[in-house]
């Protein structure tokens, strides 16, 4: 029979082979490395990605607080991570924000430090809020990351002041676009978080994508359009072209000058009746 190691043995063992398993500033799949794109928009460590992170980095940017072209009455909230820290809300409400919505988590290796004081500082001000996770696909399964989401500040409650999650499901900060992922897997994993999703809230989850992205990435897959609410991301005067075979938006993130600013597609009682469900 083969004896163990000597305690200080098997230690010293394990250390050496952490050490070849994750040399010193790699990065591993629990913990991502950002991009060079995604340092430039903020992304300093992993957890740290933001809704829109992309187009901040971009150039396709507006400062003009702009009404969208479009004949329904809009709705103004904004979208806040950990990236903006501390936020004042009463500010916010004064200048005329009604919705909110707090990004709670990342994969499965993140939670927003910032998030009691921004969701329920929304809350608290009279604004209807919502929580949204960031999806990170190469790191683990939709149905493992759909838990930790509902574990971490994403359940929804019928109280007419939360809205359902949001699925951010945008270009990769920490590597291939794709996340490493074919098109019919990339629908797959969706998939599989919204139907967890509503499996523990029992509320379909808003989809926050961009239409390029989603075209490249999922193949402009129509599989969600009749159940999923969008949430377009698109820093210009109008949303542009809508991914999929939605026929409108639900949310449409147009600016982060001075912070993201998104219109609702409709009056607040439309807001409202999202929330109730």
């Amino acid at each position: 029979m083969k004896k163990s190691l000597p305690a200080v043995g098997a230690a010293v063992t394990a250390l050496a082979l952490l050490a070849t398993m994750s040399p010193a500033g790699a990065a591993t799949p629990h913990h991502p490395k950002p991009t060079k794109a995604a340092q430039d928009a903020g992304i300093t460590q992993a957890g740290g990605a933001y809704a829109g992170w992309e187009q901040h980095a971009g150039s396709n940017r507006s400062a003009a607080l702009v009404r969208p072209n479009a004949a329904a009455t809009q709705t103004l909230g904004i979208d806040v991570s950990g990236y903006q820290g501390n936020v004042n809300w009463s500010s916010q409400w004064g200048a005329g924000v009604r919705w909110a919505y707090t990004k709670a988590t990342e994969g499965t290796y993140y939670t927003n430090a910032y998030f009691a004081q921004q969701y329920n500082g929304s809350y608290n001000v009279g604004m209807i809020r919502g929580a949204y996770h960031f999806a990170n696909p190469a790191n683990s399964s939709g149905t493992t990351q759909a838990d930790y989401f509902v574990s971490h500040g994403g359940g929804w409650s019928a109280d007419g002041k939360t809205l359902p999650g949001m699925l951010d499901i945008e270009y990769n900060p920490y590597g291939a676009t794709c996340y490493g992922l074919s098109q019919s897997s990339m629908v797959g994993w969706i998939r599989s978080f919204l139907t967890e999703y509503k499996r523990r809230t029992g509320r379909d989850a808003v989809i926050y994508t961009t239409t390029g992205w989603w075209k490249t990435c999922t193949g402009n897959s129509t599989a969600f359009s009749q159940s999923n609410p969008l949430w377009i991301a698109r820093y210009a005067s109008t949303p542009g072209t809508l991914p999929g075979s939605w026929l409108y938006y639900t949310m449409w993130q147009y600016t982060d000058s001075p912070i993201d600013h998104d219109w609702f597609n409709g009056d607040l009682s439309r807001v409202r009746a999202l929330a109730y469900g």
